[in-house]
């Protein structure tokens, strides 16, 4: 499910609900299905299985290529990320596994249930699901976290055959081979093997099978490789006196500055999100967390950054340390640069949100869609625009839309297509000197059920100051069924 998942959380979180959702890998002359959905899955939908098969089984399949390095790229980082929050041997289980070894962590967050609880609410945030099973060796582990029945197993200490003996044989990762030859044999559980004699076993199916079988039961020992977590670029600055006043902040600003982008040089990364902490004398930590909207290295624009924030730094009895980290951090390679290149907008960008915030910067993109408060959405200030049509050039649209359309009362207007006379808006009555319209919208019914006989008639209106507005009736005025005709304004011109 991970590679699935994966591409479920690139999508756009305004994306309408998706066909059946498949990918496919390339097997010698064939393609196969290489990971599927839930809903592909409960119409007889495996790994492994011909597309073509697949295809003439469920018409309107979604079939995107099967990307197994970014899977395992996806793995590497919560791998990394584990090795940060749990513990520090951790490592990547390919193709959509995590190996952790808790011994002497578990305790410090609360005990073996209640972190693998935590593990499973912080991974399904990221849109991940996760099956987790504790055991004292990593082969028991693994066959009851794929082929167990709970979605969390926990193993008492000393209890592995027990707990593997009802698994397939598949659990014991002895190769397809192997498998084929024991269900041929009619031996489809471990329990089934563990009840055999070894020497027999060994001498038909080679010393494989027996040391995975040890392997899973605890009588043998495993070696695992466990990830070394990538150091976060910092840069350190301790003083032999506290300081107190914004001058000397600013002044060590600058150095923890140019010796941050040193590292992120050498590393050859640009920072997303920087986290000053400043250590004071009294033990308290004040993190100063930035966000910039495009990776960067420029030491100049990181200082202004930083510069605008040291009013909000409260020193206390002085400040002992400070630490400048790049806790985001993205890979950033040289760009050629002409003399005919657009102005780079990403300082500006900065500077306007770290006075604004975040999210008082964004960018109107078009949807395809005929109902008018869905066919905009808000981009990030830097992005650029997907999909979507423009809106149309013959019926402009107000620059401010209201959401939600605001009632008009005690409105005039000749049914079915007569343009409103007057109408009172905000306590204020409107008098209308010209109009245009209408534009007749229909509901969307193929997205709601409710909206198949839904009717809007728009009008562009000017009143006797000189204010422009946009209505809509709901409604076509002959059928009541499409509507009760009540008015609304739904923006402003300029």
């Amino acid at each position: 499910m991970l590679a699935i998942e994966r591409i479920v959380r690139a999508s756009p979180a305004d994306a309408p609900p998706e066909a059946p959702l498949v990918t496919s890998i390339a097997d010698g002359q064939r393609l196969v299905i290489a990971a599927a959905c839930r809903q592909a899955r409960a119409l007889g939908i495996a790994p492994g299985q011909p597309l073509a098969q697949a295809q003439a089984m469920v018409k309107g399949l979604d079939i995107r290529p099967a990307d197994p390095l970014g899977d395992e790229a996806l793995v590497a980082r919560i791998a990394d990320h584990a090795a940060r929050r749990w513990t520090p041997l951790a490592a990547a289980d390919l193709p959509d596994g995590l190996w952790l070894d808790i011994t002497g962590a578990a305790h410090l967050l609360g005990g073996e249930a209640r972190l693998a609880a935590a593990m499973q609410r912080r991974l399904a945030r990221a849109g991940l699901t996760t099956r987790i099973a504790i055991a004292d060796c990593y082969g028991a582990a693994h066959g009851l976290a794929r082929w167990g029945k709970d979605a969390v197993a926990i193993v008492p200490s000393g209890e592995q055959a027990q707990a593997v003996a009802s698994l397939p044989v598949a659990a014991l990762r002895i190769g397809a081979e192997i498998e084929e030859r024991l269900t041929r044999l009619g031996i489809e559980r471990i329990g089934e093997l563990l009840a055999m004699p070894r020497a027999p076993l060994a001498r038909r199916f080679g010393m494989t099978l027996v040391a995975r079988l040890d392997q899973a039961t605890g009588r043998a020992a495993e070696p695992v490789a466990a990830l070394v977590p990538s150091e976060i670029p910092a840069a350190h600055r301790r003083f032999a006196e506290p300081i107190a006043s914004a001058e000397a902040i600013a002044h060590a600003i600058v150095g923890l500055c140019n010796a941050l982008v040193l590292r992120l040089t050498e590393a050859g990364l640009g920072a997303r999100r920087l986290r000053l902490a400043v250590e004071r004398i009294d033990g308290t930590v004040q993190p100063l967390i930035l966000g910039m909207a495009r990776a960067t290295r420029d030491a100049r624009h990181l200082r202004r950054l930083l510069d605008a924030r040291i009013e909000t730094i409260d020193p206390g009895f002085g400040i002992d340390a400070l630490v400048l980290s790049a806790i985001a951090a993205e890979p950033l390679a040289a760009t050629q640069i002409g003399s005919d290149d657009a102005p780079d907008l990403a300082p500006l960008v900065d500077r306007l949100a770290g006075r604004l915030g975040p999210a008082a910067l964004w960018r109107s993109a078009a949807v395809e869609s005929d109902v008018p408060e869905r066919a905009v959405r808000r981009l990030p200030a830097l992005a650029a625009p997907r999909g979507g049509d423009p809106w149309p050039a013959h019926w402009p649209r107000p620059i401010r839309l209201l959401d939600p359309p605001e009632p008009a009362s005690a409105v005039i207007a000749l049914l079915p297509d007569g343009a409103p006379a007057r109408f009172t808006w905000r306590r204020r009555i409107h008098r209308v000197v010209c109009a245009d319209g209408p534009e007749r919208i229909h509901g969307e019914w193929w997205k709601r059920s409710t909206e198949q006989s839904a009717v809007r008639d728009y009008f562009r209106v000017e009143d006797d100051a000189g204010a422009r507005f946009w209505l809509y009736r709901r409604g076509d005025g002959v059928d009541e069924a499409t509507g009760d005709l009540a008015w609304f304004v739904h923006g402003v011109f300029a």
